[in-house]
Formats: C-alpha cells, structure tokens, sequence
C-alpha cells in the first residue's frame, strides 16, 4: 500500500493519481509508466526499491486511476505538463530525483527535457525501451519488407479501437509476441496482458495516434542530465537502434544496457536489472547537491563540447593538408598553363 495517495491537476485541469511510497527521507524515484499500462506496472521495481528510497508513481492520463482527458488533451506537451505537475506536487523544494521512464514514460522525460522544472528536479534519468521518433517506421509488430507499408500497418494497429475483450490464451500469445521475449515466464505475461487489457481502448488509440506521429529528436539533446539507456533485444515495439540512437544523441549519455533475449516490457520481464540501473544512478546523482549536480553537468558538457571542438580542427587540419599534397589534375595543369601564358603575352 501506498504511504501517501494524491490528485495532482495539470496544467490544463486534467487529474492525475499519483502515489508516494517508502521512506519520506530516502533518496527519491519517480516512476512514469508507457502507454497502455499503470501503476502497477512498476510493481516489481516498487518491491524492490521502497524499502530505502522515496518511490513517487502516477497514472499517465487516462491509464489508471487517472481520468481520460477531453479530445484536446492527447500530445507529448500535455505528458510533460503533467510529469511538471506531479513533481512539483511530490517533491520538497530543493529535493532532486532519478526518473525512469518506460516507453511513453520515456518518451515523457524527453518531451519535458527543456523545461525548468525538469532541470531544476531530475538528477538523473532512465530512457527504458523507448524511441524519440519513426516508431512506426522501425517497429517490427508487423512483418512486411516495404517501410511504407509497414509503418501504415503499424499506424492502424496503434489507432485502433477494437475492443480486446477478456485475458484469454490467445490474447497472452498476442501479448508475449508483440512486447515480450520468447522465453518469459507464463505469469508474467499474464500480469502484463492484464495491466494491457485494463486501459480504455478510447485512451489506447488516443495515445497511439499521438505516438504514431512523435518527433522528439530535438529534445533528447537538451536532456543535459546524466541518462542511462534500457532495451531488450528482441523488443519489437522499440528496436534496439532506438536505444542506439539516444545513446548517441544525448548530452550526457552513463550507458547503454542491451538485455539478451527481452522483449519491449523490460522492468517486469527483468526488474532486477531496471533496478539496479536506478540504484547506481540514485547512488552516484541521486544524493548529491543541487549545485554539485550543475557543476558537475556543467562540466560533462564543455568536456563534450571541446571533444567536439578538437575533432572539427582536426579534420579541418586533415582537410587543409589533403589540398596541400593532392595531386594537379590534368584540367588544373591546364588552367595553370594558360595563366602564364597570358601573363607571359
């Protein structure tokens, strides 16, 4: 049971649950679940992490306990006003957090990456099998060769309305092959079938349109904390080159952990390593100064920068000594001759 339950409001009015557990002096974690799940999807991560951490999880809108929004109300900007909200509402002034998010709870992180609140509140950050942009494109739910047709396809499924009706033994098949490893064990997909199976499906096609479309590549350069990166290797949803990609493209980038033969739904089919991610993050940022986490991104930063600095002298160096000993062609020598020729005449 939670310690503390509340109702954050957004920005724009919407009601998000959102829940405290462990102790309230522990060095604190928020926890942003991805589409179609809840709560309860973290409950694994939650075991393991309340007994010595402040634990903060809330219900993206829609999913959960927390209330569907109006037609206006489904865009990268509305999840981050609410991850601003749910901050501003769990944690003391001054009180720095890791936050881990797990596919559009990722995706959440970084669409909040330029604001304030995020820089003046994470100390850190978990990117768990997620992508910034062309999730349709490089989804592999759907087996065509054509990456047209196979985003269209993907588009369809994501926007869908269909009901999913009960937990059944084809529906847990369905589960293990879109977002789980061949070799999870029959509980926890039923576990995850059922979290899946609990979500409005107005909301889940909602949610997918919005990630049908999701372009957040600019915002993954500007989350300047300390990030680590999750994926399984078989996640069909979110392939490994999405992690790929966010390695290389963040700021400030601790590492990447590929996790042999698991599928998209990482912190249940193997919470003890989402877990431990967190935990080194917690123990190197989580407890560190405000102004000792700036300075030391701060510096992370310029070191970056001059990295870069240095490598475009060298290649402009490399460039200038290539034109010096590249050889005359045939049309220069031309050219030349002519020249003094005419200055000759």
């Amino acid at each position: 049971m939670p310690e503390r339950e509340l109702t954050v409001v957004s920005a724009d009015g919407s009601r998000i649950h959102a829940e405290l557990h462990g102790p309230e002096g522990a060095p604190a974690v928020v926890l942003a679940h991805g589409w179609v799940c809840s709560t309860a999807f973290w409950a694994p991560v939650l075991r393991a992490l309340s007994a010595d951490h402040r634990v903060i999880l809330y219900d993206q809108r829609g999913h959960g306990r927390s209330p569907a929004p109006g037609p206006g109300g489904y865009s990268a900007h509305a999840l981050a006003d609410d991850l601003v909200a749910v901050l501003e509402a769990t944690l003391p002034p001054g009180r720095r957090a890791v936050l881990a998010g797990h596919s559009m709870g990722a995706m959440t992180l970084m669409a909040a990456a330029d604001r304030p609140m995020l820089r003046e509140r994470a100390a850190a950050a978990v990117l768990c099998s997620t992508g910034a942009s062309r999730l349709m494109e490089r989804s592999r739910v759907v087996p065509l060769r054509s990456p047209r047709a196979r985003a269209r396809a993907h588009r369809l499924l994501l926007g869908s309305r269909a009901p999913l009706g009960p937990v059944t033994p084809l529906a847990k098949r369905l589960v293990r092959y879109v977002a789980m490893g061949p070799g999870t064990d029959p509980a926890t997909v039923e576990v995850a079938a059922r979290i899946l199976h609990a979500c409005p499906r107005v909301v889940r096609a909602g949610w997918g349109r919005v990630l049908a479309d999701l372009e957040l590549d600019a915002r993954v350069g500007q989350l300047a904390v300390p990030t680590a990166v999750i994926v399984g290797a078989a996640d069909r949803l979110t392939p490994p080159e999405h992690a790929h990609a966010l390695a290389a493209a963040l700021p400030h980038c601790t590492g990447l952990t590929e996790l042999p033969g698991l599928g998209h739904m990482t912190p249940l089919e193997d919470p003890e390593a989402v877990t431990g991610v967190i935990r080194g993050l917690v123990e190197e940022y989580g407890t560190a100064r405000e102004t000792d986490l700036t300075t030391s991104q701060e510096a992370h930063l310029t070191s970056r920068e001059a990295h870069l600095t240095s490598q475009e002298s060298d290649f402009t160096s490399q460039e200038s000594l290539s034109q010096e000993s590249r050889p005359t062609t045939a049309t220069e020598a031309g050219h030349t001759a002519v020249a003094a020729k005419e200055q000759t005449a």
